[in-house]
């Protein structure tokens, strides 16, 4: 149950030149900030070592690319669209272009991660200056051996031409522009010159997860490597007792059985400046085995006792804190404009109204895994993980050695959602080998996710809002969250600076239960509170429901407040866009449509939910989505990315739930915990706003509009409000939905 609760990272910048020992040209670049003006050189070359880079362009004599990504890819696509900018900019053929997966480095990133959907918007402008620089060292070198000037001659798709028509591959010069200076202010494209960003561009891994090629953390094996499993505290709040190990000793494949948690403990309240850890006061025992299955037998033949350590909450009991939190008077003011105590003192109509939601697992397709291999040399790691560097300095620290003795090689994963962002199954499977001496590799069950994971905290929310003339006079929201609020940006999202007072106002209570980011951490439920109820706010001042938004909208246009996350006119755009295209002033018969807008994510998205009713129940048929993400870098994995996230909202908004019983969850599997089902993923059309602006992430802000969306729909359809998600659940519309 061990979990990492707090991250900060920093950025850091490079890009520098060398010549191969082998020929070819190398450039590292950092993937998130602006280039560095000048970095020393290393003075001898030969002694470079190609792993010292985690990011890097090569270029072959014969004009091949190779662009090493150092990102963890999650199947948000990265590992495709960010090497498409270099070599948009590089100039370079496609096809010529090879794409493989760097390893971690600490000393040249520290943002190597996968989260928050930010690579993309990070990394646009110095993967673009790193495809330019790249390109004019070519172009330089050229020149030089032609005897000209480099403003003569072009590059394009890996050929340089001068003003006579004489041209030059780029393998034909790499080696003579390894050895010239790296230069400043290059010229970068203009988008109408782009010919290869905005391309749909196949997965470059498609081939290899369609044909089962070992590329996921499950997939990696190494010789004499065993395997073991992990029993852990049954309930949040129990600790280990006593075990007894003898059926497991003599099960066949059993190697040894071990207790471990020592390690983990001594981390325990300590804090690094990039790093903070919360683990679990208990230890667990291990089985080691010689494979998977055998290990995980032996483990089900434990006998172990466990001591309450802490109290078992159960779902009533949170339930309780939480209301209890909202009727309270304790709270932190996230952000406060106006007075909404005097707003709604002078109002004509007051309306209020409470939104609950559940905890939710992240049920990732691949269960947690890694490998570990720990020597007097190197502690050797792989697999998969959205915060490497991170784990890679927790587990430095709880072993004792030095960061620079860890070597962290990523793995493609399979899903993460949020759940790869904490290293709890790094550091188990690094204290496993630093005890046993040997290459392990720790592997969890959909069990051992599913009831001893990190998971999206239970959250309700209170609202109010004020009527005075027939206009919006106040807005109140509350928070009542389990571990952690809303982070400090979301106030300053819609409807934030449309209204003269708005207040947000957090608290929470601290539980034993390990709680974590889950795809769009906080918006994924706030969506659907605050979108319910600007429509139900609507209903009730006889308003057209997005002629209100844009309403609201006008009122800060043109506003000086630095603390508007979100632009009026960009969801404006995406508003118009999806009413247009949804047919949403005029829908067909029968089809009952929602709508809902929302920023997040730094991306603005607009969607319409079409429900009909079929045999009595009501269905979601298709979502019809407007997003504004600026450039769109590969359309094919954009379009991945907004449908897996709609589908992905609806479904849980619709059917998961997650509840605890004397601290254990009572769902285990996917036979407890529903999802939503082949058949039951609406259709999703997909429109994007056109403009020049730099490009922001899509793993996310699709998400949270879509179960608003359905829940307004469904409100036409049924005639009932949805105040609880799962929507299956509700009890007012549970006559319609069964």
């Amino acid at each position: 149950m061990s979990t990492l609760v707090s991250i900060k990272f920093s950025r850091r910048a490079f890009l520098r030149t060398s010549s191969l020992a082998g020929g070819g040209m190398l450039i590292g670049f950092n993937l998130f900030t602006a280039c560095k003006p000048k970095v020393e050189m290393p003075v001898d070359i030969s002694k470079l070592n190609f792993n010292d880079f985690n990011a890097f362009i090569k270029i072959a004599d014969n004009g091949m690319v190779t662009i090493f990504s150092p990102n963890p890819e999650i199947g948000q696509g990265v590992k495709t669209s960010m090497p498409m900018i270099i070599a948009e900019e590089l100039d370079v053929p496609w096809d010529n272009v090879y794409v493989q997966q760097g390893i971690l480095d600490t000393k040249n990133y520290t943002r190597q991660i996968a989260g928050g959907s930010q690579s993309i918007r990070f990394g646009w402008d110095p993967l673009r200056q790193t495809g330019a620089t790249a390109r004019q060292m070519l172009v330089n070198a050229a020149a030089a051996r032609w005897g000209v000037d480099p403003a003569e001659c072009e590059a394009k798709q890996g050929i340089i031409t001068n003003a006579k028509g004489e041209t030059l591959g780029y393998g034909d010069v790499v080696n003579d522009a390894a050895t010239l200076e790296v230069p400043e202010n290059v010229v970068l494209k203009d988008p109408k010159e782009y010919s290869l960003i905005g391309q749909d561009i196949t997965n470059v891994d498609i081939d290899k997860i369609i044909t089962g090629k070992p590329l996921f953390g499950l997939d990696y094996k190494e010789e004499g490597m065993v395997y073991a499993s992990v029993l852990r505290p049954p309930s949040f709040g129990k600790v280990l007792d006593t075990f007894d190990d003898s059926e497991a000793r003599a099960m066949p494949g059993v190697i040894d059985v071990i207790r471990i948690g020592q390690k983990a403990r001594e981390l325990l309240g300590k804090e690094e400046q990039n790093w903070t850890v919360k683990l679990s006061d208990s230890d667990k025992v291990v089985v080691i085995a010689k494979t998977t299955w055998e290990a995980i037998q032996g483990k089900k033949a434990i006998q172990a006792t466990w001591t309450e350590g802490t109290p078992l909450e159960s779902t009533d009991f949170q339930d309780k804190r939480l209301l209890g939190l909202l009727d309270g008077k304790v709270f932190t003011t996230l952000r406060k404009d106006g007075n909404v105590a005097k707003a709604f003192e002078q109002a004509d109509k007051v309306l209020e109204r409470t939104y609950e939601s559940p905890f939710l697992p992240h049920n990732c397709m691949e269960p947690m895994n890694f490998f570990a291999n720990v020597t007097e040399d190197r502690i050797h790691l792989v697999g998969p993980v959205q915060t490497p560097a991170d784990a890679a300095a927790t587990v430095a620290e709880m072993l004792g050695r030095d960061v620079a003795d860890v070597h962290l090689e990523m793995t493609r994963m399979g899903g993460g959602f949020g759940r790869r962002l904490y290293g709890d199954f790094v550091y188990e499977a690094a204290e496993i080998a630093n005890a046993i001496k040997k290459p392990v590799k720790m592997v969890s069950t959909r069990e051992d996710d599913m009831t001893t994971g990190v998971y999206r905290p239970a959250i309700k929310y209170r609202i109010k809002a004020s009527i005075k003339n027939g206009e919006i006079t106040g807005y109140h929201l509350k928070e009542a969250a389990i571990n952690d609020n809303m982070y400090g940006l979301i106030p300053n999202f819609f409807p934030a600076g449309t209204l003269e007072n708005y207040q947000v106002d957090v608290a929470k209570y601290d539980s034993n239960i390990t709680t974590g980011a889950w795809r769009a951490p906080y918006t994924n439920f706030l969506s659907f509170a605050e979108q319910s109820f600007l429509d139900e706010l609507a209903e009730l001042m006889d308003k057209d429901p997005v002629q209100m938004r844009l309403d609201l909208l006008q009122k800060v246009k043109g506003t000086t407040d630095e603390r508007i996350e979100y632009s009026p006119q960009r969801l404006e755009d995406v508003i118009h866009l999806v009413v247009e295209k949804s047919g949403y002033r005029n829908p067909k018969p029968g089809v009952f449509q929602g709508f809902c807008a929302y920023y997040c994510h730094n991306t603005h998205v607009a969607e319409v939910a079409d429900v009909v009713i079929e045999n009595n129940t009501p269905v979601v048929k298709k979502i019809t989505v407007a997003v504004d993400c600026g450039i769109v870098v590969n359309p094919l994995g954009a379009r991945n990315q907004i449908e897996g996230g709609i589908v992905d909202g609806v479904g849980h908004a619709m059917y998961a739930n997650f509840m605890f019983k004397d601290g254990a969850p009572e769902s285990n599997n996917y036979d407890r915990y529903r999802l939503i089902r082949m058949n039951e993923a609406p259709k999703v059309e997909t429109f994007f706003v056109e403009n020049t602006l730099s490009p922001t992430g899509l793993g996310e802000p699709a998400l949270p509009p879509a179960g608003a969306a359905v829940s307004i729909a469904l409100k036409k359809a049924t005639g009932n409000r949805i105040y609880k998600q799962p929507f299956i659940n509700n009890m007012m519309a549970k006559e319609v939905i069964g």
